[in-house]
């Protein structure tokens, strides 16, 4: 650990990204510069690229709150398995679902389709050749119409009737 201009601490990786999940869980942050802001009030001093570093390493990604506010989660929170957290967040966004050959057309709540392909493509799922998501809409697609049809049986499965349409 070092000390510089204004009582600023630069320190070791593991610490500042310990703190990092600390600050996240305890304040609704949505931006790198919130994160920088808190940061600093800690007296933790560091660049925007270590924090996007950090963000990236640490599977921080952003997801809607309670209240609809976009604001940064770990994506690897808990205990929960990354499968489970896919059931679990299919569950909780997915609105609508289509499947056309070997492409499968998954609606979200606004601002969850990219939040939903990043969990697809880290899973790293033999049935997903790749994906392409914007703010409600990811398409996902298959090495064939036969594999993209069992992917959509699970993506079906996991669907909350409430919110599906």
């Amino acid at each position: 650990m070092q000390v510089y201009a204004e009582g600023a601490i630069f320190m070791k990786k593991s610490i500042r990204q310990a703190r990092i999940e600390q600050l996240i869980n305890q304040y609704p942050i949505g931006t790198q510069e919130e994160l920088m802001e808190h940061l600093q009030e800690v007296g933790i001093q560091a660049t925007q690229a270590t924090i996007s570093r950090d963000i990236r390493e640490m599977q921080i990604v952003k997801a809607q709150d309670g209240h609809g506010h976009l604001r940064y989660t770990i994506f690897k929170a808990g205990n929960r398995s990354e499968e489970e957290h896919l059931r679990e967040t299919i569950n909780e966004v997915v609105t609508g679902l289509t499947r056309v050959e070997f492409v499968n057309i998954v609606r979200t709540l606004p601002s969850n389709g990219n939040l939903l392909a990043v969990i697809f493509d880290d899973l790293n799922l033999p049935e997903i050749a790749g994906t392409l998501a914007g703010h409600d809409t990811i398409f996902i697609i298959s090495p064939s119409a036969e594999v993209a049809k069992k992917l959509h049986d699970r993506i079906a499965a996991e669907m909350n009737p409430e919110i599906a349409h």
